[in-house]
Order: C-alpha cells, then sequence, then structure tokens
C-alpha cells in the first residue's frame, strides 16, 4: 500500500508520499506558524520507520517553498532534490533564504533533471527497494527552459523552471506533478516531455487558467481524475470532460493506493463525488470512493517493447 497526500495549504502546494517501499517524499510546502504544527505531526506519523526522506522543491515560488526553515527546524531535511537555479528575489523572505540555503548546500542538495536517476529515488538494491520517483523535466539543454532559467536567475518569473515529477506504483496507480508551469511553456515543450498515460494529474499553478493543461499533453496523459488546487475560483480551470476534485471544497486528500485502486478520503466532511466508485472503505475519515487504474498495464508493456 502507498499514500499520497495533497495538504490544504491555501493558495499554496504540499504533497506527501508514503511509499510502498523504504522511502517518503515531501513535494513543496507552504507552512505557517498556525499550520506548522499540525502538519509536521502527521508528516511524522506517516514518515515514521522510513529508512530515506526526501524533499523535492518544484521551484521556489512562495506558496511551494513558504516556512521550509519551520519544516527544516523540525524534521532536519538532508536529500534536498532541486532544480539547478541562481534565482533572486528583490525582496527575500525568510523562507526564500533558507531555500536558497538548502539549494546551495554541496551535501544536502540534489540537482534534478530530465533522466535524473540516484539510488533509491529510482534505483533498487539489495538494502531497499526504490521510490518510483522519475523526473520529466527540465531538459537543461533545452533553449526554452534555459530562457526560463535566465529570468528566475534575474529574480523575473520562476514558473517555468518547475520540474515535472512522476510517481508510479509497480503494477498500480500514477500521479504526475507540474508545479507551477504556464500554459504557453508547456505548449513550447510539448514534444520534448515523455508524457504517458498517468492516473491522477495535479493541475499546475494550481488548477489557474494560466496554467492550464494544454489540450496535446491531455490526449497523452489521459487522466482518469485531476486535482484542481487552491485558487480564487475565478481564476480557476475546471476540466471539463474530466473527472476532478477540487480542493478549494474537498480541503486535504488522501489517495490510498492498493493494487489497482486508488481510493479517496477528504477532510471536509460535507464533500462527495458522485464520479467515484462505492467500495465502503475506512481507512481514513471521510470517504468519498474509488477508481481501478485502468491502461497503465498495456502502457508499461508497450514502454518496455
Amino acid at each position: 500500500m502507498s499514500i499520497v497526500k495533497s495538504f490544504s495549504v491555501a493558495n499554496g502546494d504540499m504533497f506527501y508520499i508514503q511509499h510502498n517501499s523504504d522511502n517518503f517524499t515531501i513535494i513543496d510546502c507552504n507552512l505557517n506558524a498556525d499550520t506548522v504544527e499540525e502538519r509536521i505531526k502527521d508528516l511524522k506519523k506517516a514518515s515514521q520507520g522510513k529508512g530515506i526522506t526526501r524533499f523535492i522543491s518544484t521551484h521556489p515560488d512562495q506558496d511551494h517553498i513558504g516556512g521550509i526553515e519551520l519544516l527544516d527546524a523540525k524534521m532536519p531535511i538532508s536529500n534536498f532534490y532541486v532544480v539547478k537555479n541562481g534565482a533572486i528575489k528583490p525582496e527575500e523572505t525568510e523562507s526564500f533564504k533558507h531555500y536558497c540555503k538548502l539549494r546551495d548546500d554541496a551535501e544536502k542538495a540534489y540537482y534534478i533533471q530530465k533522466g535524473s536517476t540516484r539510488k533509491w529515488m529510482n534505483i533498487g538494491d539489495e538494502k531497499r527497494d526504490n521510490s518510483g520517483i522519475s523526473i520529466l523535466w527540465p531538459d537543461v539543454k533545452n533553449a526554452d527552459f534555459q530562457e526560463a532559467l535566465e529570468e528566475s536567475n534575474a529574480g523575473k518569473s520562476y514558473n517555468n523552471i518547475s520540474s515535472i515529477i512522476r510517481y508510479k506504483l509497480a503494477d498500480g496507480a500514477s500521479f504526475l506533478w507540474l508545479g507551477d508551469l504556464e500554459t504557453d511553456f508547456m505548449e513550447k515543450i510539448t514534444d520534448h516531455v515523455d508524457l504517458t498515460k498517468t492516473t491522477v494529474v495535479f493541475a499546475p499553478h494550481h488548477g489557474r487558467k494560466s496554467g492550464k493543461i494544454p489540450e496535446s499533453w491531455l490526449k497523452k496523459l489521459d487522466p482518469q481524475l485531476i486535482v484542481v488546487g487552491e485558487a480564487p475560483s475565478q481564476h480557476l480551470n475546471y476540466y471539463s470532460g474530466y473527472k476532478t476534485i477540487t480542493q478549494n471544497s474537498a480541503g486535504d486528500i488522501t489517495m490510498e493506493c492498493v493494487g489497482d485502486k486508488v481510493h479517496f478520503y477528504v477532510s471536509e466532511p460535507g464533500y462527495s463525488h458522485n464520479g467515484l466508485v462505492n467500495e465502503n472503505m475506512n481507512t481514513f475519515d471521510n470517504y468519498i470512493g474509488s477508481l481501478t487504474v485502468k491502461g497503465e498495464q498495456a502502457e508499461a508493456m508497450k514502454e518496455a517493447a
């Protein structure tokens, strides 16, 4: 069994993966003094007994690194996965300063890019199995990425240096994170990203219209469910024609992956979903339904061939 959790952290992102191996992964954070104790308690409980814990930073926007200094104080970050950059900001928050400290730490930082391989991220051994994580982007040689990196290093914009992260369970579900990539940028790099069918996709830029996933991407991803993050409703794209969970309404979303099933639970007790199948699960509170993973076995066989 594996657990993927998307925290409700206002206009920001924070996730964890409790792998079905000796791995635990945190992706981004947006903490403050009011929420840090509850979130850290949850993270400590979920990561208990795991031998490897890693933090993956998609990009250095404040709503993706907020409170990282608080997290590091409570759960010391020794494996900091980050796109190599020299981002600067005209006004530096404590969180950005701490991000830069981790980013530039030769012992803690591991610079991710398309095709990165690392022991226990996607290489297992006799000690522990791999985490099932792969990095699909950035291609550091790509001209569009290099242009986005220059803008970030000049303190202008940070969205389009976001990494693309995929988590795949053996014979089970898959999940995709896209940071805050913007629609026009995704369209530019369509032919340079290896996109395959994915069970659950977390909409980039918190589900905003400015980060709407292009149709060319959706056709390849063929997601069974899209999680639309937290942003003012007038700025959201609701992905008509696809199953969605909107975090504005659902709160925290916990996804329990067992075999070829994903069981969904939310923190808002009044939230319901008529597009999921009721399998009467009760591992956590506020179960809203399940889906059966489709098509990925065939896709995996095609990739192997």
